[in-house]
């Protein structure tokens, strides 16, 4: 642009500029015309925003400042003269002056002839189009041919002679040639390191939409689970205030929270939480937590530990213990609380229900009564034959048990039968059903405390298989495997046959030692289906009415397919699984490790839990609505908000 186009610019706009004299401007002031303007530029830049001084030919030398993303060694005005046409002029002049006049046409010219592609004016055009040497081919008359083919092929300017200025120019213009094509190659490289980025930039949104739109999935199917949840919690108010005496501890209905998929308490307060913090900690046992359930967020919290026979009941509102479950002979292995009532199974072989509700005034009724201390009580264990002695904490005597009644304790209800240590346990409505270390599962009334049915594993291994080798031979003798080191190198001898039990109407599924998960029929007591995969005993398992999630001491949580009975999904961690719960959104597990796993099943994304968290690895998790509770082998539980 001459100073006079730029005056005659500076006079067409419609508001003149006044440019000082006197005053310094460089391009780092005036700015660039740009070959490629930012996304947030939306208006085009033109002469009318340039302010340009007389002193042009010093600008023009002056050193050009590149933005980010153009060429950084090329500037405006070099690459302006590598893209303009007249850029090729010197390789055409070239050309040209290598050329010289035929009387004759190349290879290429005869062979559109022949085909008759050539003809009249068309041959004058395509005689003007050979530029160079290598495109001709002297082709003469007969005598010319035999000529031709004893000399062979001629260069057609070799009779040309150029000067050494000529031939200086031509190299220079080679040179700049070359330079030329280094500027347009750094400007397209420029073009495409713009256009990868714009990519990438678009990759990012549609990558952060994809996002927003896993979570819209997430709202749906919470709002679908809060649904549910608040019909459940419908029909159970209307069955209450039907049959106001299902109620009655004594004559326990309730409809388990096992499968519950809405919230059932969730009060404002939890909103202000903060996200994947232990906001909670609750220290009282001085051995790994074993067990533990809870009602609802907030509610009433039940705790078992190792070496330890008395399970801790605890306020979630304040994190404070109400008391203790005084009875069992044994540590407790499992524990599952249902509103007010509580159901514990313990290596003693028995099952206990408890009311809650009676154990804030435990100290009360326990100072009332007199003091009785067994012979061995510092074993924990009653005598060899069983008899059950009265004791402070007012649990039953054998005849008591029997008549049902209630000597002023919270425990309503014993369930005996299982000849070794109960290990798993499900209650819902008026059914329970356990399954202990002896391979048997039973079903029990919970109204009289009778035993219904009783399911041989052992039975079932027979006639079905294992599902591991050496599984069924490890089963008919006392079971013991070595579990897995976990993240802080301890291990033990795992010894729990049955790991997981859990029925809906009159389908129950189980997983045991021998690595299987089975499916029965309460009907008939009898597995109708086996689950093959696990290579090591299942030791958590539940199931909706899609799929059935189990973990195992194989490093793994398989979700099966109940239709089909395939896996559908498998999970691998580091160590052994411990424990699980999963809804349509999430799968939470024990896995070994110091903090709680979640995987997204949205997104297929893997998480952990471990801010303000466990010092050892986690043992047990159980978690309602976005509301938490772990325990571990360093002797604490720990309330998380999710």
């Amino acid at each position: 642009m001459t100073p006079k186009m730029v005056s005659a610019t500076a006079a067409a706009s419609s508001r003149p500029r006044t440019i000082t004299a006197g005053s310094r401007m460089d391009f780092a002031t005036i700015g660039r015309a740009p070959m490629r303007l930012s996304l947030a530029n939306t208006r085009r830049v033109t002469a009318r925003d340039l302010e340009v001084e007389e002193a042009m030919a010093e600008l023009l030398e002056a050193e050009v400042p590149e933005p980010a993303g153009v060429a950084q060694d090329v500037s405006l005005l070099r690459g302006f003269n590598a893209t303009i046409p007249s850029a090729e002029k010197n390789r055409t002049r070239r050309k040209q002056m290598r050329n010289v006049d035929t009387p004759h046409l190349g290879l290429r010219r005869l062979g559109m002839h022949a085909r008759g592609l050539l003809e009249g004016e068309e041959e004058d055009h395509e005689r003007q189009s050979i530029v160079s040497e290598d495109d001709v081919v002297v082709v003469g008359s007969d005598h010319g041919r035999r000529r031709g083919k004893r000399r062979g092929r001629e260069r057609l300017n070799s009779g040309k002679t150029l000067s050494v200025g000529e031939l200086t120019r031509q190299s220079e213009e080679i040179l700049l040639d070359k330079e030329n094509l280094h500027v347009r190659r750094s400007l397209l490289h420029s073009d495409i390191d713009e256009v990868s980025g714009k990519i990438q930039a678009l990759e990012a949104i549609r990558q952060k939409l994809e996002q927003d739109l896993l979570r819209l999935q997430e709202d749906e199917l919470e709002l679908d689970d809060e649904l549910e949840g608040v019909r459940e919690r419908l029909e159970y108010e209307k069955a209450s205030s039907k049959h106001p005496a299902t109620a009655n501890a004594h004559s326990p209905h309730v409809t388990s929270s096992r499968r519950r998929k809405g919230p059932v308490f969730l009060p404002s307060e939890h909103d202000d939480l903060p996200p994947g913090v232990a906001f909670m900690t609750l220290e009282s046992h001085t051995t790994p937590i074993t067990a533990l359930d809870f009602s609802e967020p907030y509610g009433t919290l039940v705790t078992a530990a190792q070496e330890d026979t008395q399970p801790r009941v605890w306020d979630l509102m304040s994190g404070e213990e109400i008391g203790r479950l005084r009875g069992h002979r044994a540590p407790v292995k499992c524990v599952q609380v249902e509103n007010e009532l509580c159901l514990t199974g313990g290596e003693d072989g028995v099952v206990r229900l408890w009311d809650l509700r009676q154990v804030e005034d435990g100290e009360d009724w326990q100072r009332a009564l007199p003091e009785v201390v067994e012979e061995d009580e510092g074993s924990g264990f009653g005598d060899d034959d069983g008899e059950l002695v009265e004791r402070p904490n007012g649990i039953r005597s054998s005849a008591q048990s029997e008549a049902g009644t209630d000597a002023g304790g919270p425990c309503v209800r014993l369930f005996e039968g299982h000849s070794k240590a109960v290990t798993a346990l499900y209650f819902e409505d008026e059914c329970l059903v356990t399954g202990a270390s002896d391979k048997t599962l039973r079903q029990w009334d919970v109204q009289t405390g009778q035993c219904v049915l009783t399911m041989d594993i052992l039975w079932a291994i027979s006639h079905h298989g294992a599902a591991f080798p050496g599984a069924a031979a490890a089963a008919n003798t006392a079971f013991a495997v070595p579990a897995p080191p976990a993240a802080d190198g301890s291990w033990e001898m795992y010894q729990d046959f049955v790991g997981g039990v859990q029925f809906w109407g009159y389908g129950l599924v189980s997983g045991s030692g021998d690595g299987a998960v089975r499916m029965w029929d309460m009907r008939t007591g009898q597995a109708h289906r086996t689950l093959m995969g696990h290579t090591a005993p299942v030791t958590c398992l539940q199931f909706d009415e899609m799929h059935i999630v189990s973990g195992s001491l194989d490093k793994t949580v398989r979700i099966w397919d109940v239709r089909t009975g395939g896996t559908f999904e498998t999970l691998k961690y580091d160590h052994a699984v411990t424990a699980l719960q999963f809804d349509t959104r999430k799968v939470v597990a024990a896995t070994g490790e110091n903090g709680v796993k979640i995987y997204n099943r949205t997104t297929m994304q893997h998480s952990t839990l471990q801010t303000n968290g466990h010092m050892l690895p986690a043992e047990r998790v159980r978690y309602m609505d976005r509301y938490l509770v772990s325990g571990g082998r360093d002797s604490v539980v720990k309330v998380w908000a999710l």
